[in-house]
């Protein structure tokens, strides 16, 4: 027993590559889930949320707040047309926008309803519930004094003008700084809030994520198999015997991928289907814009494949590889944990994967509603990935696997 287990020993650390990706693994997985998790530099200072400003008051009380905001710690106030925030929202580049509404001055003053109005993004809902409390508690601490104040100031003078001025400001302090302070009452219900993106009863964004994140991952595990077995072809003597045929090398690495593409796009048409089906998931949204999306994911995935078989010299080195790469990229591209709830580093490093590229296209058409041109962008990328990463394939498999011994 002893000598079996000093020959597997010996057998296990000769391979350099299995030993890495063995210990290489589990250490890259921790630290990627670290940094979404925030457990890295727990004593570092969280991102600043990034939050809109639409003035369209444009008075000094609506400056003077959005200076204030701006001035907070933790916060980075970016003013912008409505039109062009509420389009930023819905592509997913902001969280919300704070809209002061024509009126808002002369509202503040009056003591009426505050035309005030923050519109935001469901799925963005850990930023929106950062932001909640810094606008209840700075905001509208800060109208509602004024608000009071104008209020009881009006009032003495209307029936107590004979008090003096400094009198009347000793009343307005007392009555604002007492246990029973009126602008506490006012902090929940100033701000309307308006979701702009998703419509709770038809999208369903867990539904969403679960599909589009997980359709991805296990793709990428099937194409990764499929690809990597022309490496089996050339272990069993069946590539060698296709070389001596008039097939040219390129004709079977595009044989291969086109069959791996077409399993690709027949494994996604079946997810969304089932989704639909079991879940209810509205695939009949946007059709054509469905149909791209599969399409361009299908042909980047199994183009993924196909590279991992022309970088590997074996099957074995193959699946080791792609389990590498398949869960670092599914970690960081939001299959394993969605962006919506990372850090801003992991949502910066997610563009790298082909997970992301795929994810958000699908968020695109069933939670965002975006129209086709606003979605072409991120087909574009999907394909530009399978048309290098076939290139470089192309090139490594003549390199490569028709080198035999």
């Amino acid at each position: 027993m002893i000598h079996l287990f000093k020959k597997d020993l010996k057998l296990f650390f000769t391979d350099r590559r299995s030993v890495l990706l063995t210990f290489l693994l589990p250490v890259i997985l921790i630290t990627l889930f670290a940094f979404a998790f925030g457990g890295i530099g727990g004593s570092s200072k969280p991102a600043p949320v990034k939050l809109l400003v639409a003035d369209l008051d444009q008075s000094n009380s609506s400056e003077s707040i959005a200076a204030k905001l701006d001035s907070l710690e933790g916060l980075v106030v970016i003013p912008q047309s409505l039109e062009k925030a509420e389009r930023s929202i819905k592509t997913g580049k902001y969280p919300a926008v704070l809209i002061f509404h024509p009126g808002f001055e002369a509202a503040v003053h009056s003591g009426e309803e505050l035309p005030l109005e923050l519109m935001y993004d469901r799925s963005r809902e850990a930023e929106i519930g950062m932001l909640q409390p810094v606008l209840m508690g700075t905001v509208m601490s800060a109208i509602g004094k004024e608000r009071v104040a104008s209020n009881i100031s009006r009032f003495l003078n209307k029936n107590y003008g004979f008090l003096g001025e400094e009198t009347r400001e000793k009343i307005i302090q007392d009555v604002q700084g007492g246990e029973n302070d009126p602008t506490s009452s006012m902090m929940q219900s100033e701000i309307k809030m308006t979701s702009i993106v998703g419509n709770p009863k038809e999208a369903n964004l867990g539904l969403i994520q679960a599909t589009a994140g997980t359709a991805i991952l296990m793709l990428l595990f099937s194409v990764a198999g499929l690809g990597t077995s022309i490496l089996e072809e050339k272990e069993n003597g069946t590539l060698s015997r296709l070389r001596y045929s008039p097939i040219s090398s390129s004709t079977i690495l595009y044989g291969k991928m086109l069959f791996t593409y077409f399993i690709a796009i027949l494994q996604l048409v079946v997810m969304f289907l089932f989704a639909r089906l079991a879940f209810g998931l509205d695939i009949m949204a946007d059709v054509p814009a469905l149909v791209l999306m599969i399409l361009a994911t299908g042909f980047a995935v199994s183009s993924f494949g196909i590279f991992l078989a022309a970088v590997s010299k074996s099957r074995q080195q193959a699946q080791s590889l792609s389990t590498l790469i398949i869960l670092v990229m599914s970690a960081i591209g939001g299959s394993m944990i969605p962006l919506f709830v990372m850090p801003a580093i992991m949502r910066k490093i997610a563009v790298f994967s082909v997970n992301y590229w795929g994810i958000q296209g699908f968020y695109d058409i069933f939670w965002r509603g975006l129209p086709l041109s606003a979605i072409l962008p991120k087909i574009f990328v999907l394909l530009g990935i399978g048309v290098v990463m076939t290139f470089i394939s192309l090139r490594l498999f003549k390199l490569n696997l028709l080198r035999l011994e």
